[in-house]
């Protein structure tokens, strides 16, 4: 909790810097990330890669810690959660597209709403079914790892807030245009900063599960690359870099893309300095992407 909270402040003291002194978003993150890396490496004593600290050990928080990425869910205990989700999903979908049809809003058709539904079960079932296959070499392992839901529950409640809330609504017209937004009455620097302090406690989270994964804690977090297809990913699933568009089930879509593409390197054994080629050019076709859909807009 405590690191997450720090997270929290050094996102908000960026957004402070952006909105009040007026400085580039783009060198204020790049100067943190400088900044931050020299921080850590003066915390780990140790080096680039230290493994301090270590995440083996009898201590219940460190348990806890090792457990985000390495634990599992009982199987039995997986399928009933599962369904549970999946209930939970899709009372939640019907009712919202029956009450906007009740309300003769635009809302797609019943036959749709239970196709997204049974959708949603069919992908539930086929990952708790792989999931609960024992993948142990020696022993027993099988269940979900709790990773995932950690994941689903952070994609839920940010995906609630940028769609179904006046936080959510706000970022998307300062995104689209500040100007208008402030005109219409909307505290821009206050939305901001707030946007960048959530950024930043998301950030925190991301590497929780990170250190969780290597047991311990690096600087090169994935050689700099996963800075990379975080924006490609944002970019593929229809995310603007000049703001006012994007959803995070997009984002999501767009990191699939990515993570299959970059797991099917390493399967077909291309070398690493290969795969760096690559990653700067998808960087480059997202960016690309990113600048046809603006053109066919306008």
């Amino acid at each position: 909790m405590a690191a997450l909270l720090v997270c929290a402040l050094i996102g908000l003291v960026q957004g402070t810097l952006i909105t009040r002194l007026r400085l580039s978003s783009l060198i204020v993150t790049l100067a943190f990330s400088l900044i931050l890396n020299g921080v850590m490496l003066i915390l780990l004593g140790l080096g680039p890669f230290s493994g301090y600290p270590g995440l083996l050990g009898q201590n219940p928080n460190i348990v806890a810690l090792h457990q985000l990425m390495w634990g599992t869910i009982n199987p039995t205990l997986s399928w009933i959660g599962m369904a549970l989700v999946v209930i939970v999903i899709g009372t939640i979908l019907w009712w919202s597209d029956s009450r906007r049809r009740r309300s003769g809003l635009v809302a797609p058709p019943a036959s749709l709403t239970i196709l997204k539904i049974a959708l949603i079960a069919v992908v539930s079932v086929v990952v708790v079914a792989i999931c609960n296959i024992n993948r142990a070499t020696i022993g027993t392992l099988a269940g979900v790892p709790w990773v995932i839901p950690i994941v689903l529950a952070v994609l839920a409640v940010w995906m609630v807030l940028v769609q179904r809330t006046r936080f959510g609504r706000y970022t998307y017209a300062i995104g689209g245009n500040p100007e208008a937004a402030r005109r219409a009455g909307i505290n821009v620097a206050l939305v901001r900063t707030a946007a960048f302090g959530l950024c930043s406690f998301t950030a925190g989270l991301a590497m929780l599960l990170y250190a969780s994964l290597l047991g311990g804690m690096s600087n090169n977090v994935g050689g700099g690359q996963y800075v990379l297809y975080a924006v490609a990913a944002a970019v593929i699933g229809g995310t603007s870099l000049s703001g006012g568009e994007g959803s995070i089930l997009g984002t999501v879509i767009g990191a699939f893309i990515i993570s299959t593409l970059t797991n099917g390197l390493r399967i077909l054994s291309v070398p690493q300095e290969w795969q760096t080629v690559v990653t700067g050019g998808i960087v480059i076709v997202a960016v690309y992407l990113d600048i046809v859909r603006r053109r066919q807009r306008s």
